[in-house]
């Protein structure tokens, strides 16, 4: 990251964004304005995570891992929020899919990738375990919780929650996560660093004032030209699944790969300069964020709209979350990596895809 500038296509792309979107009335649905569109929303995307991580960087911990993981749950609430408005009871559905297939491509993907590519290129490759198992014990509480204990209540037919349920669910899900926070910022933050470092960015300098201010101000930019697109661009992706004949969750999996996708590259970058534990933690942290603080906020704006909420698992998708569960405690239970692990992650992930696309 460059500390001291803001690389200048993290600025212009959020401006030409916008200016397509001042051109959507005349432009209608034309194929080549819908695909310059998506260009523009991952370019945006991606700005955005920047500009994050700036800010982060400034402020430092524990403030800069929440401001980056809430600008990361402020996009993919957004997109899920612009597919589900108006889509009527198909769509009910939308945010468990996308929270489910971000826990399938964080802990089975971007993990996968990250100990392939570690492996391939240092062999084995080293991480604190008291970190690892932190993240898995707070991921695995919280997505059975809130993806398959609805299945089972009594108040509510099938995957449903009621609101009061809904609304428990939410806090449960907001307390640990924030409790896991200050567990990896504050009371135990040597578990998520390097061993024998005391911080991973210790070297880098922090980014002026003038720099930060701009971060924010871009930040901002990009977050509220996210949603604007997501909205624009709803009803073709929805077409364009339909069309493919994919099954209708197939377009949570796009959200949450859109949204994931920055941090993922970061990630397998890590890995490859056999920075293992920053994988871990852009990874797990990611799916974290993700279930922990997405869940709370569509419980909070559903409970507040009176509309019901499908966040249950189905048979098929409980057994993935749980055969990934597993895969990563056995994977990361004795502080090593090989491209063993990679392998196996991997293969979970390919057949997530495959089975999703073809149930």
């Amino acid at each position: 990251m460059i500390h001291n500038s803001i690389p200048r296509w993290t600025i212009v792309t959020p401006v030409v964004a916008w200016a397509a979107i001042a051109a959507s009335s005349a432009a209608g649905g034309h194929a080549f304005y819908l695909t310059l569109l998506a260009a523009l929303l991952a370019g945006t995307v991606f700005a955005a995570v920047h500009h994050a991580e700036v800010v982060a960087h400034k402020v430092g911990e524990p403030f800069g891992t929440l401001i980056l993981a809430l600008a990361v749950t402020v996009i993919e609430v957004a997109l899920i929020i612009s597919f589900m408005l108006g889509g009527g009871e198909e769509k009910l559905a939308l945010a468990r899919d996308t929270i489910f297939s971000a826990i399938m491509i964080t802990c089975n993907g971007i993990l996968g990738i990250c100990l392939l590519l570690g492996g391939l290129r240092h062999r084995e490759q080293n991480f604190q375990l008291s970190g690892a198992k932190a993240a898995l014990t707070v991921l695995a509480a919280i997505s059975v919780l809130a993806l398959v204990l609805p299945n089972y209540g009594t108040s509510q037919p099938g995957p449903l929650l009621s609101s009061s349920q809904l609304a428990f669910t939410g806090v449960v899900s907001l307390v640990l996560y924030g409790a896991f926070v200050f567990v990896q910022t504050i009371r135990h933050r040597d578990y998520f660093l390097v061993e024998g470092s005391h911080d991973e960015d210790e070297h880098a300098p922090p980014p002026s004032n003038k720099v930060a201010m701009l971060a924010v101000a871009m930040l901002l930019i990009c977050l509220v030209a996210v949603v604007t697109l997501a909205k624009l661009l709803s009803p073709s992706i929805e077409s364009f699944v339909v069309d493919a004949g994919a099954p209708a969750a197939v377009v949570g999996i796009i959200i949450a790969a859109l949204v994931l996708l920055p941090e993922g590259l970061a990630a397998a970058n890590a890995a490859r300069a056999d920075r293992v534990q920053t994988s871990l933690n852009l990874a797990l942290g990611s799916a974290l964020a993700s279930i922990g603080l997405t869940i709370p906020t569509v419980a909070m704006i559903f409970v507040f709209m009176g509309e019901p909420l499908i966040l249950g698992l189905e048979i098929k998708e409980t057994i993935f979350l749980l055969l990934t569960l597993v895969a990563c405690s056995l994977s990361l239970s004795v502080g090593r990596t090989t491209i063993l692990q990679g392998i196996v992650h991997l293969v979970i992930f390919a057949s997530f895809v495959f089975f999703a696309i073809s149930p």
